[in-house]
């Protein structure tokens, strides 16, 4: 017990001496007033971040998050040291509220920050500065934050809250996106929309970033960048079945490929690549007849397909003979 408070008082010194410079003067920050949200799903255990800002690429300052960890929102006039080294003081045992006591307690530029905190046992913590420009303020629930600057009315954290809340039973990645959507709803940043982001990671470290995060979002400049958000995610579950679908296909699983396949381009119908994989392995079981309309519709979204499907076969990915061949690209 000794030990680990000399440990914290050391880590402490350590963070107000070194990382100094990045804290001293917040006029050279960047700007990203906007509404987020912070959370983890008890079920489990993956925490997440979603952010709505009118800023250009909001994700890239202000959504934060590892496996494991925890994740971190970090907005306003954006000290964007607050990620990195919020999830690095979790990593050393501090919980949320300690680490946004101690990020904050150092920075000249607390005034004008807002921060929150999720850390990987579900405890939430947030930092609204009394200059951040109204309608500003943050709201904690089980396990979750939702926090806003620069908005058109003090609504817009309620909101999220409550459709958060409302949402409990879905998957943590559409459950944040709900609450922007809810903040939205009711007036939102007062300047408009721009850029949106989501990140949702693993309650437990694999050790290997690319499987840690579960969804990594980002729209950098639209005019409903919720909306297309929302549609990435959808097309992200889907290219999942097709991830799956995949894997089924090197285990020579072909009904399991199949039923993967099929639920992606169900998902999607215009998508080419969805309805051509479903095709494939349509063929692959001995169902050539039924994929033939399924290659037409292909052949007539993308002519490159028929270049491509000659080229499986070599590699063992397509089984068909030179007369299942023809009927294929006959259907060109």
């Amino acid at each position: 017990m000794k030990n680990r408070s000399i440990f914290l008082f050391l880590l402490l010194i350590l963070f107000f001496v070194v990382d100094a410079n990045a804290q001293l003067f917040y006029s050279q920050s960047p700007l990203a007033h906007t509404f987020s949200i912070v959370a983890r799903d008890s079920v489990t255990g993956e925490m997440g971040v979603a952010v709505q800002s009118h800023w250009f690429s909001v994700g890239s300052e202000v959504t934060w998050g590892e496996a494991g960890v925890g994740v971190v929102a970090t907005q306003s006039l954006v000290n964007i040291s607050y990620g990195p080294r919020g999830l690095e003081l979790l990593k050393n045992g501090l919980t949320a509220q300690q680490a946004v006591d101690m990020l904050t307690k150092n920075d000249d530029g607390r005034d004008v920050r807002q921060l929150a905190i999720c850390d990987s046992k579900g405890n939430v913590a947030a930092w609204t500065g009394k200059n951040c420009i109204p309608s500003a303020g943050d709201i904690q629930g089980d396990e979750f934050s939702c926090q806003a600057n620069l908005m058109l009315n003090d609504k817009v954290w309620p909101a999220m809250a409550k459709a958060f809340e409302e949402s409990k039973g879905q998957p943590l990645a559409e459950r944040l996106i709900a609450a922007l959507e809810a903040g939205q709803s009711v007036g939102g940043d007062i300047r408009g929309r721009q850029s949106a982001a989501i990140l949702v990671v693993k309650a437990k470290s694999t050790g290997q970033v690319w499987k840690d995060r579960e969804v990594d979002l980002r729209v950098e400049d639209s005019d409903h960048p919720i909306k297309e958000l929302k549609r990435l995610l959808k097309l992200r579950r889907a290219y999942d079945h097709m991830n799956a679908g995949d894997l089924a296909l090197e285990h020579n699983d072909m009904k399991l490929a199949m039923k993967e396949y099929s639920t992606a381009e169900s998902m999607f119908p215009d998508n080419a690549e969805m309805k051509f994989w479903h095709a494939v392995t349509l063929t692959n079981i001995g169902k050539l007849d039924e994929a033939l309309p399924l290659f037409k519709k292909v052949f007539a979204m993308n002519k490159n397909y028929t270049i491509l499907t000659p080229r499986l076969i070599g590699v063992g990915q397509l089984n068909v003979d030179d007369a299942g061949l023809k009927k294929i690209l006959a259907q060109q």
